[in-house]
């Protein structure tokens, strides 16, 4: 364990992490902004022992993820906005088949190819389903690169532990960017007994036989019920969150990723303005913080929850149900690849107290 800083590009920093981890796999397609982990990792993961194939589409990467972890191996990919809508039928069969593994989305401005800037657009892709069917994966939202590098250990610990894919929600700002970061944690995970592997040993002297089809209607329903009662186990046991200044504010602006550190930099100009502002940032975004941000905005101080997103009020949504209409809820947002100043986001809050306040 290293605590001395080193200067760090983002999407490096995140592959690098991943390695260190106990990735044993990789497989990945290019496209802007995250290609350099595909480009990182072809270089260090033959040095690491580990395996790096550049797939021919995103389609083909996240199939070979399946077969990877299929057989017992800890595996990734990584890709960016619409590099993972090509891959959501493979993320639902890994749901289907409880297979682990790790995706990295490094978001971009959309709909269609957009453009290459930053963005948050791919919300509700990622929490509302990470493809057909009852499924869900977990989804942590890192706010710094730091952060990025410490959450791969928990991503693939989490994977393992709850057997489903795990997706590191970023965007091109945090990819691209360069931070001093120091490796916390320098050793990989503790090898995790797979006793479910196809992996051709048959030492229990039973064919494992991995899939995701299940033709009898009564076993899907039964499989998708067992699906249930797990989600509600990380509900319970795996929602983080960062609450900052919430205590007796009067308004709370909620944020993820990227946003909430420029948020971050608002709440500060609205307290040195004399606004009592706090900053409710989440880290699961699936599953999403409610129980946490309900309580604070039952304070009597705080008057409103502004949302401010990369995107035109996805997560807004989260915020709302949250709030359950107790407390007004505005929404301010860029999109498109557009990324929201402190300044603007200062003013959106003191606007909604002004409104709350007539």
């Amino acid at each position: 364990m290293s605590m001395q800083k080193e200067l760090w590009k983002g999407n490096e920093a995140i592959a690098e992490a991943a390695i260190r981890a106990g990735c044993q796999a990789y497989f990945g397609y290019p496209i802007t902004p995250q290609n350099e982990i595909p480009e990182y990792m072809s270089r260090r993961m033959p040095q690491a022992g580990g395996v790096f194939v550049q797939a021919e589409s995103e389609i083909a990467a996240i199939n070979m993820v399946y077969g990877a972890s299929a057989v017992g191996v800890r595996a990734m990919t990584s890709s960016s906005s619409p590099g993972i809508s090509l891959k959501q039928e493979g993320i639902s069969y890994l749901v289907g088949a409880n297979l682990p593994a790790v995706i990295v989305n490094m978001m971009r401005g959309g709909p269609g190819l957009g453009t290459i800037q930053p963005g948050q657009a791919d919300y509700f892709q990622a929490t509302r389903s990470p493809g057909h069917g009852d499924g869900h994966m977990i989804v942590l939202a890192p706010a710094s690169i730091q952060e990025a590098v410490d959450l791969m250990w928990d991503a693939f610990a989490l994977a393992d532990q709850y057997l489903t894919p795990v997706m590191v929600l970023a965007d091109g700002m945090i990819g691209q960017m360069m931070e001093p970061i120091s490796w916390k944690r320098d050793q990989p995970l503790p090898e995790v007994d797979k006793p479910w592997a196809a992996d051709g040993r048959d030492g229990d002297g039973k064919t494992h036989f991995v899939t995701s089809l299940r033709l009898k209607s009564a076993d899907n329903e039964r499989f998708v019920q067992d699906l249930a009662q797990r989600y509600r186990q990380i509900q319970e046991n795996e929602v983080r969150y960062e609450a900052t200044d919430c205590e007796n504010a009067e308004i709370i602006i909620a944020a993820f990723g990227t946003t909430a550190r420029i948020a971050s930099t608002a709440v500060r100009q609205l307290r040195a303005d004399g606004v009592k502002a706090g900053l409710f940032r989440p880290i699961t975004v699936w599953p999403y913080p409610d129980q946490a941000l309900r309580q604070l905005v039952l304070q009597d101080s705080v008057k409103a929850v502004l949302t401010v997103e990369m995107n035109l009020g996805q997560m807004h949504e989260d915020v709302r149900l949250a709030v359950r209409g107790d407390k007004p809820t505005p929404f301010y947002g860029r999109t498109g690849g557009m990324v929201p100043e402190p300044r603007d986001i200062a003013r959106a809050a003191q606007e909604a107290l002004q409104e709350v306040s007539e």
